[in-house]
């Protein structure tokens, strides 16, 4: 009887979200579905304890979120990716307190890009920040680089390295940390609540964005997306793009699947045709993701990114 009756407590709720999706402009930018950048940042609740985090980036001619998860517990809070700047990071923190007076204990590096880490030097003393192995070498080059800005924000090095996967066990809820493969980056990571069937791809998945390659490894990406494919989860969750309804989300996945096979495909086309690549640049045709957000500025380094992954140029 408790079950039938959480079942029907839970149909207004997924007629709202069919009835949304069907009228979601499918869109990367705030503005075309009406927000401003005052409408964020953003929280919304995804699963008991579990939510999502949406700030507004990017330049006036591309907007589009930048997105972090953050679990709840009794033990403490563990986030998934941070964001671009310190004050960034202040302002999620803000937010978290509103929920929970509990602290942030793990720190999860799921994308080793700056606007995911450049804040991470905000969060509280003694978090615990988690990485894989190649996202750690990353950010000490980073850290190390002759030309870094003596102002730019202190790169946070991970404590912790997750060459495959690790189980953490916290306040009663199991929070798993994988790595699929290499894809947008070369230790790209992913956090599992099997419980709640969330599944945080950082930027693995962008959601209506052009697939951005300058540092993606382009034909391994194809193979994570099987991986990811296989896990059992309602709620998958972007790393750019709108968090939107679970039934929404699926489908932008299977897009966004699409998308970059269908990049990868016109730059060995140009490729195979023997075309330089400054040609190539020029030459490529992106058919109805020329629409999507992004694409002026990323469809020319992902050209050059498929042809150094047919050069084998990507160790």
């Amino acid at each position: 009887m408790k079950r039938w009756l959480s079942l029907l407590a839970a149909v207004p709720l997924l007629l709202a979200w069919t009835s949304l999706s069907q009228e979601l402009k499918r869109t990367a930018d705030p503005r075309e579905r009406g927000y401003k950048d005052s409408d964020f940042p953003r929280v919304q609740k995804v699963a008991p304890d579990v939510y999502t985090y949406e700030a507004v980036v990017g330049s006036p001619a591309e907007r589009y979120t930048t997105n972090s998860m953050f679990v709840v517990t009794s033990e403490g809070v563990l986030v998934a990716d941070g964001q671009g700047s310190p004050d960034a990071v202040k302002l999620m923190l803000a937010a978290i307190a509103k929920i929970t007076p509990q602290q942030v204990k793990y720190v999860v590096i799921c994308s080793d890009h700056g606007d995911h880490t450049n804040g991470n030097s905000a969060f509280p003393a003694g978090a615990e920040f988690i990485a894989h192995p190649n996202s750690k070498a990353t950010l000490e080059r980073s850290a190390g680089a002759p030309n870094r800005r003596p102002d730019a924000p202190k790169v946070v090095i991970p404590t912790v390295l997750v060459p495959d996967n690790r189980v953490i066990q916290m306040g009663g809820k199991e929070i798993r940390i994988e790595f699929l493969g290499r894809a947008h980056t070369g230790g790209d990571l992913v956090v599992y609540l099997p419980k709640e069937k969330v599944v945080f791809t950082s930027e693995i998945y962008l959601n209506h964005l052009f697939p951005a390659m300058r540092s993606a490894y382009p034909m391994e990406w194809m193979e994570v997306f099987k991986k990811l494919d296989r896990i059992d989860a309602a709620m998958i969750i972007p790393g750019h793009g709108f968090v939107d309804d679970p039934g929404t989300l699926k489908e932008e996945l299977k897009a966004y699947e699409a998308s970059t096979a269908a990049v990868i495909a016109e730059g060995k086309r140009l490729h195979d045709a023997k075309v330089p690549i400054e040609e190539a640049v020029k030459q490529a045709k992106w058919g109805e993701y020329q629409s999507w957000s992004g694409a002026a500025s990323q469809g020319p380094i992902a050209v050059r990114r498929v042809y150094d992954d047919l050069d084998g140029k990507l160790k």
